[in-house]
């Protein structure tokens, strides 16, 4: 759970020789006190709307299920529905954005009628890793990941776990009114780093090419592209 008005956030766009993806958690550095991986992708490249540092690289996705996080210039965080990205683009002021899918929960804490059993053009039924990102209630943002832990450390990254309704259920149960899937399976990654220096590392199987950061609010924001 992060409180916005005590942190910021922040992208990290990796890529490696031919535009390979090449974020992962190590990516980071020893002063973030959080990364995971950030949006979905194609082959190479992160999927859909994405800004860094004031600076438009990707033009928004089409698709009804996806949702953009947007961070302006204040450190105010936002969860944008697909059809309220244009207007969100035609104000300015974003710092920071990237788009995903699909959503779990709308901005009332609803799932999306695709969700639901009776919904249509989602896969209800297949398990797997997940990780999602959310706005509680309260104004903080929660991060959260799924991880098989039944055999142990050694299998803790295997691709199963929850179905994607389960994972909308559980973002509610834990207080979101709006939140979105970000890629998980072999993908998902998380590190956090602890009050008293340590950190706890979830590792991905895949490079992936952007991150999210969260970083002490007096940091400088991280260039561009890290190799």
């Amino acid at each position: 759970r992060i409180e916005p008005s005590r942190q910021r956030f922040a992208l990290q766009l990796a890529q490696g020789d031919n535009f390979a993806p090449a974020w992962t958690v190590d990516s980071a550095g020893d002063s973030a006190l959080v990364a995971v991986n950030a949006g979905q992708f194609t082959r190479m490249l992160p999927w859909g709307w994405l800004v860094q540092n004031g600076h438009e690289l990707s033009l928004p996705g089409v698709g009804p299920l996806s949702m953009a996080v947007a961070f302006d210039s204040s450190g105010a965080v936002r969860f944008v529905p697909a059809d309220s990205i244009p207007t969100v683009r035609a104000a300015g002021g974003i710092a920071n954005a990237f788009q995903s899918y699909p959503t779990l929960l709308t901005g009332n804490g609803a799932v999306p009628a695709p969700l639901l059993p009776d919904g249509r053009g989602v896969d209800l039924g297949h398990r797997d890793s997940r990780v999602a990102i959310g706005a509680l209630r309260d104004g903080r943002v929660l991060i959260a990941m799924t991880r098989f832990n039944a055999l142990g450390d050694a299998a803790a990254a295997a691709p199963f776990g929850l179905t994607v309704p389960e994972m909308a259920a559980l973002m509610g149960a834990l207080g979101c009114r709006s939140a979105v899937s970000l890629d998980g399976g072999i993908s998902g990654q998380l590190v956090v780093r602890e009050p008293g220096g340590g950190s706890r590392t979830w590792a991905g199987w895949r490079r992936v090419p952007l991150g999210l950061l969260v970083l002490p609010r007096a940091m400088a924001a991280p260039g561009a592209r890290s190799r």
